[in-house]
């Protein structure tokens, strides 16, 4: 996330009049070191991003300065699952297979991906970019294109023909499912390849409590490029000077904090007051919320109390409401100090989003990615 928020910055410097490359994983299979969606931006200036552990980012900036010279779209395929991937120049020795797609931008164009991009993130809403990575027959000359789809239904799209909402029904799906897809279409006049891929905004992080203790929380979620609201009912603690990194500061009683914040199915939370009434108080409203992740510092014990007693007061408890509830909150890595405890939550976070455990990867059974869901058609245009 924090990355690709680079990668918008840096392109919102482009000049006009110059030209820039995207270089972007639409797949991958077998061991790789990055996932589809993964990018690069090539400037004049250099590069920002990266597609794989830094082992194709060389060659595919060499091929993105013949994308920019020609204006064509390149898909490259870079497999590593011979031993004698060495004859590439490359020694990459990775067992993967790796897909590319390069593309020249334009920076004075308002309809490219980093731009879409970008909206989404302002907007802080899930999108849906369709990219055309290559065709066959009457679509070849959609390579390149865009289908464009906002969380709220409007779209734009340069993808012609009946081949446009064709996508536009899986763009729609993919948005239902929160799941990206490389999709293999053969219609009577044509085949082409397309990559459907879910644009996710920011993760909505709100940490009640503005002790000394949530400074570590932010700065770690702001590394991973998450927007970050501090909520205290002390205005001197809620303060830029104390937290120059936050999004967003809220002084506000817990009473009265559905005034100030909203709450949706991608919101976690963090409740670090350090008092007991007042987190009594913040669980009335988030316990039932809709919020994705409630954690609460402190002892087991002291959470049970307040559950119990939340309990007698009426509070609903339902199990859907309490399998949000995690206290207490982070992964058990033996945090002993601010930055340690920030660590673990931050870490515990990523995980319920990631839907893991938060495990060691050397006991995890299986691959330590999941596959993007790709078209089981055959493939074409490599």
């Amino acid at each position: 996330m924090k990355e690709l928020q680079d990668i918008v910055a840096a392109f919102e410097k482009v000049e006009c009049g110059q030209i820039a490359a995207l270089a972007t994983v639409v797949e991958v299979r077998g061991s790789t070191y990055r996932r589809p969606g993964a990018r690069m931006l090539i400037t004049q200036n250099g590069c920002i991003g990266s597609i794989s552990g830094g082992c194709l980012e060389a060659d595919v900036a060499m091929r993105s300065q013949q994308v920019i010279a020609s204006g064509e779209p390149m898909l490259v395929q870079y497999d590593t699952t011979s031993p004698d991937d060495i004859i590439w120049g490359l020694g990459l020795g990775c067992n993967g297979l790796v897909r590319v797609f390069i593309e020249r931008l334009m920076p004075q164009s308002q309809f490219n991906p980093i731009t879409f991009i970008a909206d989404c993130y302002r907007r802080r809403q899930t999108g849906v970019l369709a990219t055309v990575l290559c065709a066959e027959g009457d679509y070849h000359s959609q390579v390149g294109t865009y289908l464009m789809l906002q969380q709220d239904g409007s779209t734009l799209s340069k993808i012609n023909t009946a081949l446009g909402a064709i996508i536009l029904n899986d763009a729609r799906a993919a948005l239902s499912n929160n799941q990206s897809i490389l999709k293999q279409y053969q219609l009577p006049v044509g085949n082409a390849e397309v990559f459907i891929e879910i644009i996710q905004p920011p993760v909505p992080l709100i940490i009640f409590g503005a002790g000394d203790d949530a400074k570590p929380v932010v700065r770690f979620a702001k590394e991973l490029g998450w927007h970050v609201t501090v909520v205290d009912s002390r205005p001197a603690y809620g303060t830029s000077e104390r937290f120059p990194s936050a999004d967003v500061l809220v002084v506000s009683r817990p009473e009265h904090i559905r005034e100030h914040i909203t709450i949706d199915p991608r919101t976690v939370t963090v409740v670090m007051t350090h008092n007991y009434l007042q987190d009594q108080e913040l669980l009335k409203t988030l316990l039932p919320s809709a919020v994705r992740y409630l954690g609460i510092l402190g002892p087991k014990s002291r959470t049970e109390r307040l559950l119990r007693e939340l309990l007698e007061q009426g509070v609903p408890l339902t199990e859907n409401n309490l399998s949000r509830l995690y206290a207490p909150i982070g992964v058990d890595i033996g945090a002993d100090n601010p930055e340690e405890i920030a660590l673990a939550i931050i870490a515990e976070i990523r995980a319920v989003l990631a839907n893991r455990s938060g495990g060691l990867l050397r006991n995890r059974k299986g691959s330590i990615h999941e596959p993007l869901d790709i078209d089981n058609k055959p493939k074409i245009c490599i």
